[in-house]
């Protein structure tokens, strides 16, 4: 778990620029995640921070979230679902690619098979011209996985969960921003969110029970960044090349200009 990331005024804007948060429960059991995809920027932190961050809710997942939901439902718990808000999707997003297949590829190497589905919900055109061409390069195992609702899929969503445990972007009528919507409580984004201060204060505990006798300099943790697997890579490339056409197709008058995916070593 390493340390936490301090001041509370940083975790607040890796918070702030990568949205993502813990909303309820399935009605199976299985936790249900919320991503911000169209409305996280990465540009508040350096990677490394962002890298942290999730790799702290991880293993915070796996050791405390699941063994919890296990023994509240009586059988083992071992994966949730993620739900994916495309809300504010913008071809500008092209530029946080990099950092997005940095973060899966450490998922697909730690942490395997510990999403059941994802849900896609609030899909602009953008996405699903992307969509379209991505889809193919997908594993059968990942894409059997995806589902793309329609709208904010909460009709759909309400077939596995309660309301209570909908994602705050899916109570709303129609689409639109998802970062600052709704109360503390209710936007699982924010900080002030019960299941991010429960995250933070279990990082801090693990923290200090794990205080080495010499103190460390804040900003030396360090996380060993694999390179971004070959799937990702390709699929990285084929988005930029689909937006690229899509720039070319729609006039989007220098919206993608000079705009590129950087190589992994770069």
């Amino acid at each position: 778990m390493q340390k936490p990331i301090v001041p509370t005024d940083l975790y607040r804007a890796v918070r702030d620029s990568h949205l993502i948060g813990m909303s309820g429960y399935s009605r199976e059991g299985l936790p249900v995640f919320a991503h911000g995809v169209g409305l996280s920027t990465y540009d508040k932190a350096s990677v490394h921070y962002y890298v942290q961050s999730h790799i702290q809710i991880n293993e915070y997942r796996d050791r405390i979230v699941l063994p919890t939901a296990s023994k509240k439902y009586g059988r083992p718990i071992t994966t949730g679902v993620k739900v994916l808000d495309m809300s504010g999707l913008k071809l500008s997003a092209l530029n946080q690619i990099k950092t997005v297949t940095l973060i899966s590829t450490i998922d697909d190497l730690n942490y395997p098979e510990k999403t059941h589905t994802y849900y896609i919900v609030n899909a602009p055109y953008v996405f699903s011209a992307c969509w379209k061409v991505v889809k193919p390069l997908l594993q059968e195992r990942t894409r059997k996985k995806i589902q793309v609702l329609s709208g904010n899929g909460r009709d759909e969503l309400l077939k596995i969960m309660d309301y209570a445990s909908l994602p705050h972007f899916c109570k709303r009528e129609g689409s639109g921003s998802s970062r600052h919507s709704g109360y503390a409580n209710d936007n699982c984004f924010s900080l002030d969110h019960p299941f991010h201060q429960q995250l933070y204060n279990y990082v801090k505990q693990k923290s200090l029970e794990s205080e080495p006798s010499q103190p460390i300099k804040q900003g030396s943790f360090h996380v060993d960044l694999p390179e971004p697997a070959v799937e990702g890579m390709e699929i990285a490339k084929t988005i930029e090349s689909q937006m690229h056409n899509f720039e070319k197709g729609n006039g989007v008058s220098g919206s993608l200009n000079g705009l590129k995916i950087n190589d992994p070593d770069a």
